[in-house]
């Protein structure tokens, strides 16, 4: 069982250079040993989510470069998949450490007059994550462009959160809106609801990009550099936690789980847990 974690100091700073014997984890109020330790971005499974359905697929052509240059920065260990995405998901390149293959990915045709499944999409990359060999310190993450016009989707976006939580995986939701008319000028569109809190609630981070002086110009240009960096920080500034459950854990309830940090340095930490609880199965 891996569990993601945030440590910031009382003024909400990150907390980095905490090493293994720094924690205490309890499961149900029971003291586990932590099997599994790593800090950062050392190993990550990065899956690219695009929708090829609006405008937001050629901004993230644009920047493609950028977001290959994220992944570069992780471990040598990493993988990378492009997925591309209307009401159905294609995959552009499955899980690879080749960064060439990966830019390949990003070549797919725009389509217009489809509708769009973003909920659908991510639930099937979730079910990608899963069918994969799994490292035991690995850190999971989407990054999810759209939108976040969502028409087509039969998957609940309450649904699609509990499975990420799950399964540890994190959202980081890069929202390119729609402009239209209000009160005498352009205002965004109201996204799908659960759009930004697939990103809140899993771990991850909600950026909308854009206004509407860029949306009236021609051929508009949206530099993501600082949002990649900023995930990249993002995931620098976090620690994965690993155990195993006990036989009396392996049945069909919620358990919960808390992590302290014991370091005794007169400091005050703050723990942020991506994953609070988990249910297993029994045999």
């Amino acid at each position: 069982m891996t569990v993601p974690a945030i440590v910031t100091d009382v003024q909400g700073r990150r907390v980095f250079g905490l090493a293994r014997q720094d924690f205490d984890v309890s499961s149900d109020k029971r003291r586990v040993n932590i099997e599994f330790f790593a800090a950062g971005s050392d190993r990550v499974a990065l899956a690219f989510l695009l929708d090829s359905s609006g405008s937001s697929r050629g901004y993230v052509l644009q920047q493609r470069e950028a977001a290959l240059s994220l992944f570069s920065r992780f471990g040598p260990k990493s993988e990378v998949m492009v997925l591309h995405f209307d009401q159905q998901v294609e995959i552009g390149t499955p899980f690879t450490t080749d960064p060439e293959r990966a830019r390949r990915g990003f070549q797919f045709p725009a389509i217009s007059n489809r509708r769009t499944a973003i909920f659908d999409a991510a639930l099937e990359t979730l079910r990608l994550f899963r069918e994969r060999n799994k490292a035991p310190t690995e850190r999971r993450i989407v990054i999810l462009t759209s939108d976040g016009l969502d028409t087509a989707s039969s998957a609940k976006p309450d649904e699609v959160i509990r499975r990420a939580q799950q399964e540890a995986v994190s959202f980081y939701v890069i929202h390119f809106p729609l402009f239209s008319p209000r009160d005498g000028q352009l205002a965004p569109r109201t996204p799908a609801k659960g759009f930004r809190a697939l990103a809140e609630k899993t771990g991850g981070r909600y950026f909308m990009v854009g206004d509407a002086r860029l949306a009236l110009e021609p051929s508009p240009f949206y530099d993501l550099s600082p949002i990649f960096r900023a995930i990249e920080e993002d995931l620098d500034g976090q620690y994965l936690l690993g155990f195993y459950p006990d036989e009396g854990s392996r049945d069909d309830n919620l358990h919960r789980i808390e992590v302290k940090v014991t370091k005794n340095d007169r400091v005050l930490y703050r723990v942020k847990l991506l994953r609070e609880e988990y249910r297993l199965k029994g045999p």
